[in-house]
């Protein structure tokens, strides 16, 4: 099992929006390349929607995906595999960080429940009935929970061939509900003790990475315990050479080490960019998700906007696999939940905001170069 075939109908960048978009801004009152980055961020959003002029993107939606990992069992992280449950709750009360920056943003939130271990969470508000993404809309949550918690790579593989499509399908299932909200853009966040693990062990088999170059601190352990963490994942790795494949396949190293939330995170990449809808790509679970998707469709890879570099490990790796652009910012982050990528909001917005509204040198009557 090596690729989706529906997965093929992504789009293809549009060159012709982005010409037109980069036109305009060789016209518009100011030096060329006088706003750096944010005159190509402009650009690559008039492509990736696949039209000129374009709006401003005022509606969006971040989705978090909540799953446990059984690797946590073996002592990879210091908070212990209940604080996933808990962190489900503060989501949907609305006190974890990314929750602020959200309605500081203005950007709709869905907690979906992949993966959690546990009792089942009690039903939150009717999707249909919370309201679109908009201003300040009420947080929704989704049971789409496949099994309570991924197996421990350690001893045996995270999930089945079936489990893992099934976590795709759920992220493919939530892109689609907001993007029938009226989201121009899509955030993926995450919360699951032990997915950094997950993570790194992904980026290893996909990337031909030793995991010590990309096995980080996560969620602050010290020295022992990160050796003890690199010798997990590559033990995983070793146990589960056949299943993963050489080359790596996507969805074998999905099922050997991978997470159901990081599943669900391709999953909404994949069919955001069949939309033409980006997604903006948070940190290192979130790469690893995104490098999944690009080794499962490469048309993906434009409708990637990297949100920021990671303080983890092998953020600069990933990257370095995830290829260009760079991340925007680099704000040493580490927490996860969708927090890097919900910063990079107000730049996109900007961006495009300044293409659309800055006067050119014809209309501002100002010299032009000689």
């Amino acid at each position: 099992m090596d690729s989706v075939d529906e997965f093929a109908a992504i789009p293809d960048f549009h060159q012709a929006s982005a010409e037109q978009a980069r036109a305009r801004q060789r016209s518009l009152t100011k030096p060329p390349g006088s706003l750096g980055r944010i005159e190509e961020l402009a650009v690559w959003y008039a492509g990736v929607r696949g039209r000129f002029p374009v709006a401003v993107p005022e509606r969006g939606e971040l989705v978090v995906f909540a799953a446990d990992h059984g690797v946590a069992a073996e002592g990879v992280s210091q908070y212990p595999a209940a604080v996933t449950a808990a962190m489900v709750e503060n989501f949907r009360a609305g006190g974890a960080a990314v929750c602020v920056l959200a309605r500081q943003a203005g950007l709709g939130l869905t907690v979906v429940d992949v993966g959690v271990a546990g009792e089942r969470f009690p039903p939150g508000p009717d999707p249909v009935d919370a309201g679109p993404a908009s201003s300040n809309p009420a947080t929704r949550f989704v049971d789409a929970r496949i099994r309570p918690g991924s197996g421990n790579m350690y001893t045996g593989a995270a999930m089945s061939a079936a489990e893992v499509e099934q976590a795709i399908e759920v992220g493919r299932l939530q892109a689609r509900s907001a993007l029938a909200r009226g989201s121009e853009f899509l955030i993926g966040g995450e919360m699951g003790i032990g997915n950094s693990t997950a993570a790194a062990a992904l980026v290893s088999a996909l990337g031909g990475v030793p995991p010590e170059e990309v096995v980080g601190h996560g969620t602050g352990i010290d020295a022992p315990t990160w050796r003890h963490k690199v010798a997990v994942v590559a033990s995983s790795l070793e146990r589960h050479r056949s299943l993963v494949g050489t080359p790596a396949s996507p969805l074998g190293a999905l099922a050997a080490v991978g997470g159901l939330e990081i599943a669900a995170l391709a999953g909404l990449m994949l069919e955001g960019a069949k939309a033409r809808v980006p997604t903006i790509v948070d940190g290192f679970i979130a790469g690893a998700a995104a490098l999944v998707a690009l080794r499962l469709a490469p048309a993906v890879r434009p409708f990637l906007l990297l949100s920021h570099l990671s303080a983890e490990r092998g953020a600069r790796r990933l990257a370095a696999l995830l290829g260009a652009p760079a991340p925007l910012l680099e704000l040493e982050l580490r927490l996860g939940e969708g927090t890097g990528a919900v910063l990079a909001v107000p730049l996109l917005r900007a961006a495009v905001a300044l293409q659309a509204q800055m006067a050119t040198f014809a209309e501002a009557a100002v010299p032009d170069r000689t």
